[in-house]
């Protein structure tokens, strides 16, 4: 469930983890996917490095099977890609991987626009998105930017789960994950994506009942995220010090 502003950072910033699925990891295979699905939703664990099971096994303090279970379903859900005689690297999309995410994009969320619209309710569901917004507005201005990439992800998993249909969260959820490698791998340093306004526009459009208006503001949302992205390489970090890892 996520909170407003008036609790604490973290209540207002929920981690990727927490948007599906319900209590904690059930064993360290799913502890281990968790926080690496996080660390890479966050940006904090850029695409192209590798994640070697000796360390994680090491930070983690689990068995060489948890590891590679964990990164098998990483791999299911294309935030890892697993190389023969290579190993496990977070993924890397690709420019037609990123215009087919993109695109998927669009289609989900036209659906659930349309979903929304369809509520008798839906003026008395929004009012929690409208405090989400706020606070990713306040992250950005106080340069909290794992903060900020969380909820603006959030916003549109949010979307889809007061839509009240768990297939449809589910995709959502897997998208937004893919959207967010793509961003860190592509995304033009020093442009800011203002997504809060951009979120608040179509909440305002919602709000008013306006169909046509809502899936006009959603896709200029998205084509505006898409074409800030340009293929270069990303800068490379230490993949362990977001665990607080000494090597």
């Amino acid at each position: 469930m996520l909170h407003s502003a008036n609790g604490t950072q973290a209540a207002a910033a929920p981690r990727a983890s927490t948007l599906v699925g319900d209590g904690a990891p059930s064993n360290d295979a799913d502890r281990l996917y968790w926080e690496i699905f996080d660390a890479v939703i966050d940006q904090r664990l850029l695409p192209g490095v590798k994640l070697t099971e000796a360390v994680l096994c090491d930070a983690f303090q689990c068995s060489r099977s948890s590891a590679r279970s964990a990164l098998a379903q990483l791999a299911h859900d294309k935030i890892v890609d697993i190389q023969p005689n290579r190993g496990a690297f977070v993924a890397k999309p690709d420019e037609k991987e990123t215009r087919d995410v993109f695109e998927a994009r669009r289609m989900v969320e036209a659906a659930i626009l349309d979903k929304l619209l369809a509520l008798s309710d839906l003026a008395e569901r929004l009012p929690p998105m409208r405090r989400m917004v706020a606070d990713e507005r306040a992250a950005f201005e106080r340069g909290d930017r794992v903060s900020w990439i969380r909820l603006s992800n959030a916003f549109h998993v949010q979307l889809a789960r007061l839509a009240d249909n768990e297939v449809l969260t589910e995709l959502m959820h897997g998208l937004c994950s893919r959207t967010s490698l793509i961003i860190a791998l592509y995304d033009v340093p020093g442009r800011s994506a203002c997504s809060f306004d951009e979120h608040e526009a179509i909440l305002t459009r919602l709000e008013a009942g306006d169909r046509a208006g809502a899936a006009a503001a959603m896709h200029h949302h998205l084509e505006d995220c898409e074409r800030r992205m340009k293929v270069e390489a990303p800068s490379r970090l230490d993949p362990w010090a977001v665990f607080n890892l000494k090597r």
